[in-house]
């Protein structure tokens, strides 16, 4: 009875829609993000909360032109970037990002090994991290795509722990609500840093990289596929797609967010436990103060969703590098057919690892992680939106006004978290 139930579930049109986006959006909710979602609750409680309402719209239309690029040009984001603007601007976004994406691996990694020694209270959290690299970085490599896209999007729903976890405190509903739409804090130092850091985390530059790969990625799996500029026919039923999947995606995506505020928010701030650095940290100062199987929920979601951010970390690097020279990429290849790109994974997931038993504090690797990729946001927001009005580019699939409008504010923000963010330095 439920086999049936479960298959008529994933053959509904809405459900088989689900992909690119609602693996991009899952993933943007890795242990890093977990950990300041955890102190924006811990130390603000639910006034807080607004920045997820605010930044889904914007967070939508910018992945929706990320996505858009991908599919009507049959490239992703760094190649269409080459062909537009000078290699100095390419070299040097892709470095940036590398750079943060290396740092944002290992501290999920971390994360991942410090969650499971909490829940196993055996052995050193190194080895675990080491594990759990080396098992994201060999599925990579050896799974076909179509099967590794099918264990991801599957593993999105580790990130329900947060929603379970909520299910199973008492929170004040009325009080939620009204400082959802009413908050109240102070405008200082702390306040706008953690702001910016909700801003940065939700949205982040690796996402924009993955989804438009991951577009083509699907291009290629169908043997009767072709870019929208080479195809407009096919325009109606893949753009329609592609809403669905973005829009359920960063949905999903933010309401997690969402609810991990909201927990910490009602256990942790309830408690005067205010300063989370770590999301490991928010899972055990939960176990006191919420029970053992809330702890239980929080620290499983912070390995499930570390073992689908990790890989999109990595391959969001690979699929950068590779597209800005010119090197064959794809997960759909096997290793020797595209020898830099896997190259590329293994690097990045290895730096990461390395990271962790390296005499660098973790907190403040991650802080420049978030630096960089705030930085680096603004200028690719704003390539984007300039590629995706391109009809050299895009053909007679450029922007509408209103998606345009959507996109630009979602710039405009960025560009005050970054300037909050120097501001606060």
């Amino acid at each position: 009875m439920f086999g049936k139930l479960l298959s008529r579930f994933t053959q509904h049109d809405t459900v088989k829609a689900l992909g690119p986006g609602l693996i991009t959006g899952a993933a943007d909710d890795d242990p890093s993000g977990i950990a300041t979602y955890s102190q924006a609750g811990a130390q603000f409680g639910f006034n807080m909360l607004w920045t997820i309402v605010l930044t889904y719209p914007f967070m939508v239309g910018i992945q929706l032109v990320s996505a858009r690029l991908g599919r009507v040009t049959g490239r992703g984001l760094a190649a269409n970037i080459r062909r537009a603007y000078p290699p100095s601007l390419l070299y040097l976004i892709v470095l940036l990002l590398l750079v943060a994406n290396i740092i944002n691996i290992a501290a999920d990694i971390a994360a991942m090994g410090e969650a499971m020694r909490l829940v196993t209270q055996h052995g050193p959290a190194h080895y675990y991290s080491l594990g759990f690299g080396f098992l994201c970085l060999s599925l990579q490599i050896f799974l076909p795509y179509r099967t590794y896209v099918h264990y991801l999007k599957w593993l999105t729903l580790a990130l329900l722990a947060y929603v379970a976890t909520v299910l199973v405190i008492h929170v004040p509903w009325s009080e939620v609500a009204l400082r959802t739409v009413w908050p109240q804090f102070a405008w200082n130092n702390a306040s706008v840093t953690v702001i910016v850091a909700i801003f940065g985390t939700t949205i982040s530059p690796y996402l924009f990289f993955w989804q438009a790969s991951q577009e083509v990625e699907e291009i290629r799996a169908d043997t009767g596929a072709q870019a929208l500029r080479k195809a407009p026919e096919d325009a109606k039923i893949h753009l329609k797609r592609i809403k669905t999947d973005t829009v359920i995606g960063m949905g999903f995506s933010n309401l997690v967010a969402f609810f991990i505020i909201l927990a910490t928010a009602t256990t942790l701030a309830a408690h005067g436990v205010t300063n989370i650095q770590t999301s490991a940290q928010a899972a055990e100062a939960l176990r006191p103060l919420a029970g053992e199987f809330a702890f239980l929920l929080f620290a499983l979601g912070i390995v499930g969703t570390g073992l689908l951010a990790v890989p999109v970390l990595a391959g969001a690097s690979a699929y950068a590098v590779t597209e800005s020279f010119r090197w064959d990429n794809g997960l759909d290849l096997k290793m020797l057919q595209a020898r830099e790109f896997y190259a590329i994974i293994s690097l990045a997931t290895i730096g990461g690892i390395a990271l962790n038993f390296a005499p660098i504090d973790p907190i403040k690797a991650l802080f420049w992680s978030a630096l960089i990729n705030g930085v680096i946001a603004v200028p690719i927001m704003a390539v984007m939106m300039l590629l995706a009005r391109e009809p050299r580019i895009m053909g007679t699939f450029t922007l509408s006004r209103r998606h345009t409008v959507i996109g630009w504010m979602g710039v405009a923000i960025m560009l005050i978290a970054v300037v909050a963010m120097f501001a606060t330095l």
